[in-house]
């Protein structure tokens, strides 16, 4: 397999997986890939590895430019195992290479994950030189482990951004103007509500010290590499970390004979009569991963379930757990759903979403059995009330 220059004597070494459609419950439709970098200079580099399953095809990538074996530095930018798994492979091959991470939790993390603490920590500031060129480490701890930096050379003015301004989006395509533009950012904006959404202040914290830095190319662990439209990526991260949601709204439910269902798009429609754009997300039909990008830059959630066994669908609560745990915080919400006798779901789902950290805007709606046209018209009088 063929290395994709980056620029001169710096290459993309990593791997293409094309068939992953769930990554820690993230559903991943487009694949992804793992980026891997080799620097040729007199210290050959090697920034970060692949899955160890595809260990093979990033060596293959590495011998279309030298053996593996000359390889005489190692950068780890992050411990967990899609970006550090084929590191006793290449350790094998070159076992006089020296490895650099994070100190102390890099150091940790690889050691208890390989069993040897053959690591030089960094620091955030510190350098090393390999020759022609400088890597500078910049610390971004919760990014989104605590182990994370990522490595900058200020001569090529490359940011190897490890999870930062990444996708999960597998491609032939290497970088930014190659691939479709739209898609790429889907897929960012995805990725950073799935997996760093709950992590905004440390990005903030992060981007006073990437500010600073002069940049021609972001090259991350994940997804093509940015050359073209570091302004788009950039501004997305600025507007996404700061947590100030748009005026758009979701409504999201589960339903078992349809009466929820009419509330939920009662409720879609009155948003949509206010002028504020509204998506409406069965979670029959939707996987809650693919709901997150738009609970990015939306304002209001509505959430709604019948009641089955004193409680919520488990589909709903499976929903609320996975949300809870992103922290968006900032978002105005409110339950609904119907119920036969006890009735106990939607305030459950309130309870859930102020747990979230939300603002409840209009108290829980609960109809009995099957709304009828007047309590769905006073849903949608009271929902149009309250946004307006």
């Amino acid at each position: 397999m063929k290395a994709a220059k980056v620029k001169e004597n710096i290459y993309w070494v990593g791997a293409v997986d094309w068939n992953v459609r769930n990554f820690h419950g993230y559903r991943t439709g487009r694949g992804t890939t793992y980026g891997a970098y080799l620097i040729m200079d007199e210290k050959i580099t090697l920034i970060d590895t692949v899955k160890a399953p595809f260990a093979e095809e990033m060596l293959s990538r590495i011998s279309d430019i030298v053996p593996p074996e000359k390889i005489d530095v190692i950068i780890t930018n992050h411990v967990e195992m899609d970006h550090s798994g084929s590191l006793p492979v290449v350790r094998k091959l070159c076992p006089n290479a020296v490895i650099y991470t994070s100190g102390p939790a890099g150091v940790k993390g690889l050691t208890a994950h390989f069993g040897t603490d053959e690591y030089l920590p960094v620091k955030n500031g510190d350098s090393i030189s390999i020759g022609k060129r400088t890597l500078q480490f910049v610390s971004t701890p919760m990014l989104h482990w605590p182990d994370n930096m990522v490595t900058y050379c200020p001569e090529e003015k490359i940011l190897f951004s490890n999870d930062a301004f990444g996708q999960h989006f597998a491609s032939t395509e290497r970088f930014d103007d190659e691939a479709c533009l739209s898609t790429v950012l889907e897929e960012a904006k995805k990725y950073y509500g799935n997996i760093i959404m709950c992590y905004g202040k440390q990005v903030q914290a992060a981007w006073k010290v990437l500010e600073g830095l002069e940049l021609e190319m972001i090259a991350p662990s994940h997804g093509v590499i940015w050359r073209s439209h570091l302004p788009a990526i950039l501004d997305a991260y600025a507007q996404w970390s700061g947590n100030e949601p748009d005026t758009g709204a979701i409504v999201v439910y589960d339903s078992m004979w349809n009466s929820t269902d009419r509330m939920a798009k009662t409720i879609t429609e009155a948003f949509g009569d206010c002028g504020i754009p509204a998506k409406l997300y069965d979670l029959k039909n939707n996987h809650y991963s693919d709901i997150v990008p738009d609970l990015l830059t939306s304002k209001y959630i509505a959430v709604g379930s019948p009641t089955l066994n004193n409680q919520m669908l488990p589909s709903v609560a499976s929903f609320l757990c996975y949300l809870k745990g992103l922290s968006p915080k900032n978002r105005e919400a409110f339950a609904f759903g119907s119920y036969g006798w006890g009735g106990q779901s939607i305030e459950l789902v309130e309870k859930e979403l102020e747990a979230c950290g939300f603002h409840i805007c209009l108290d829980k709606i609960r109809i009995n059995y099957i709304p009828t046209e007047e309590q769905l018209q006073e849903i949608y009088d009271n929902v149009v009330k309250t946004v307006r």
